[in-house]
């Protein structure tokens, strides 16, 4: 295909005649031209010849395997085939991996690294920059990485704006608000003191807070401690402003996860840290509260780049991008099935959990409940397993499952994102459209039926339902964050594409960000919290 059959407009560079893409591509290119091309465009004798044709950036992006939204997306981003990429010239590089090297530079993990580390990263991933281009993307589309996000936290909650300003509320009896105080607050504030600092992700736990900035630091707040408590405060202080943790200073963190007893975080090169993580029968507990050292999780993921990690009751859940694919390990509590491999035994080390190549499901988002866990697939297929309590699993009974089983309920809907809590579990659709299934405790699940007495919002949804209230909004909903959390009361957040953030469920300490009056404590149908996260 030429530009004039695929209607695309032909562009000159530097008076280069107009060649097939054919040409370009499979055309033998003599030693001596390939010491004269060059990738800038104000030099002599000429930017190399790369024509704007798309059907170059679809044979690039589709050796990244990518979906085709991102194809498309990308197709209309990559402006390497259209203005000179400004980078020296590697001739050892074919056309895809200077495109793919090209759209890497735009990234913003990417950007601060040296050329060692680039280097190093490139062969962490599998020796090509189209590998490192496919584990930079997969790890922005599963964390929402340098978007606005809202957590719903346990008695409290964090919302990130899209320009890394940050907003509290709820409890706040170890600090955790940021605030410089212990003082409850239903009111959304933000937390002035970072001013200057931009927040690029957001984990909280129970009384702890911790923000992740674009610059790779960590700060935290609270509970002084890395192996929460649900109840009783850790550590030996509690911290009421952010403060850096210095044992991460040399690790550059893109995400934190908080599970019960133990906190990991996951560096730009893909390794994950752990701290109080425990050993043998306290796998996943705490070892002591001042444990404050991060500690390599090594085993089977030392050589393998991790995109995404979600923590739940003393396990992990690790989402790797290696060249033949997407996976997930496990490792810690195996209690319910909650780790995948067909039994309840914990696991000291990461494994890998085996059941999706037998699905033939590339894992693209993962998510830890406290006692279940749940994997959208690239072909928008869910998947449940664990303990399947009050019909969390969405598969029609409160049976376990030790193995990853499709929702088969779920079979005419491309899901897109997927959140876990306590036996909760919600799903969102690639048009904005939520499913929720699980305990109704608190309301939280979002299916309102109530109307002057009749019906209960608090029952149990043994399979997949639409939340029609949030439907009725008519936003179109991107990411849910519900909380994680065995003792707190849960909440809900659905956040838009606009950038409008709703709330339900339990609101007693001021969670949902809105005020409840009359002795209320929690509300049924989602209410727009006065932030606007764009």
């Amino acid at each position: 295909m030429d530009a004039s059959t695929s209607g695309t407009p032909t562009v000159q560079y530097h008076n280069i005649p107009d060649q097939q893409i054919t040409t370009i591509v499979a055309a033998p290119v003599s030693a001596f031209l390939r010491q004269v091309r060059h990738c800038f465009g104000d030099s002599t004798p000429g930017e190399f010849p790369l024509a704007a044709n798309p059907s170059i950036v679809l044979h690039v992006l589709t050796a990244c395997n990518l979906d085709p939204q991102d194809l498309a997306k990308l197709e209309a981003t990559c402006s390497f085939f259209r203005q000179p990429a400004n980078f020296a010239p590697d001739y050892e590089l074919s056309i895809s991996e200077l495109a793919a090297l090209d759209m890497c530079q735009r990234r913003a993990i990417f950007k601060p690294m040296t050329d060692e580390e680039r280097q190093s990263l490139k062969q962490r991933c599998g020796g090509s920059w189209k590998l490192v281009l496919r584990f930079l993307l997969a790890g922005e589309a599963c964390c929402r990485r340098e978007k606005s996000q809202a957590i719903a936290g346990p008695g409290h909650s964090i919302a990130v704006t899209s320009t890394g300003a940050v907003f509290s509320f709820g409890s706040n009896s170890s600090g955790q608000l940021g605030h410089g105080n212990t003082e409850e607050d239903w009111r959304p504030r933000q937390i002035r003191s970072l001013q200057g600092i931009r927040i690029i992700q957001a984990a909280a736990g129970a009384g702890r807070t911790m923000l992740i900035s674009d610059a790779g630091r960590v700060y935290a707040f609270g509970k002084d401690s890395f192996g929460e408590a649900e109840y009783g405060v850790q550590g030996t202080k509690l911290v009421t402003t952010p403060q850096p943790v210095e044992s991460l200073k040399d690790i550059f963190v893109v995400q934190a996860a908080i599970g019960n007893f133990f906190t990991a975080v996951l560096s730009r090169e893909g390794r994950v840290y752990t701290f109080s993580w425990g050993k043998d029968s306290k796998l996943g507990h705490k070892t002591e509260p001042n444990d404050v050292e991060p500690q390599p999780l090594l085993g089977a993921l030392e050589n393998i780049s991790v995109v995404q990690i979600a923590a739940g009751y003393c396990y992990l859940l690790c989402l790797a991008c290696q060249p033949c694919g997407m996976s997930v390990y496990s490792v810690g509590c195996g209690l319910g099935g909650k780790l995948g491999h067909g039994s309840r035994t914990d696991e000291k080390s990461p494994r890998l959990i085996e059941q999706f190549q037998h699905l033939n499901l590339q894992p693209m988002v993962v998510a830890a409940g406290a006692w279940h866990a749940a994997v959208v697939g690239r072909d928008g297929r869910v998947c449940t397993w664990g303990w399947g309590r009050y019909g969390c699993l969405g598969h029609g009974n409160e049976e376990c499952e030790s193995v990853p089983k499709v929702v088969e309920a779920l079979s005419n809907v491309k899901a897109v994102h997927v959140a876990t809590g306590d036996y909760t579990t919600f799903v969102v659709s690639d048009d904005g459209d939520v499913y929720s299934f699980g305990c109704g405790e608190s309301a939280s699940l979002g299916h309102n039926t109530a109307v002057e007495g009749q019906g209960n919002r608090h029952a149990n949804v043994l399979s997949p339902e639409q939340v029609m209230s949030l439907k009725q909004v008519n936003e179109r909903v991107v990411q849910i964050s519900l909380t994680n959390s065995i003792y707190w009361n849960a909440h809900t957040f659905a956040l838009t594409a606009s950038g409008k953030l709703y709330a339900f469920g339990a609101g007693d300490k001021g969670q949902l960000g809105v005020e409840l009056v009359n002795n209320q404590t929690e509300r049924g149908n989602p209410e727009r919290v006065d932030i606007d996260l764009n």
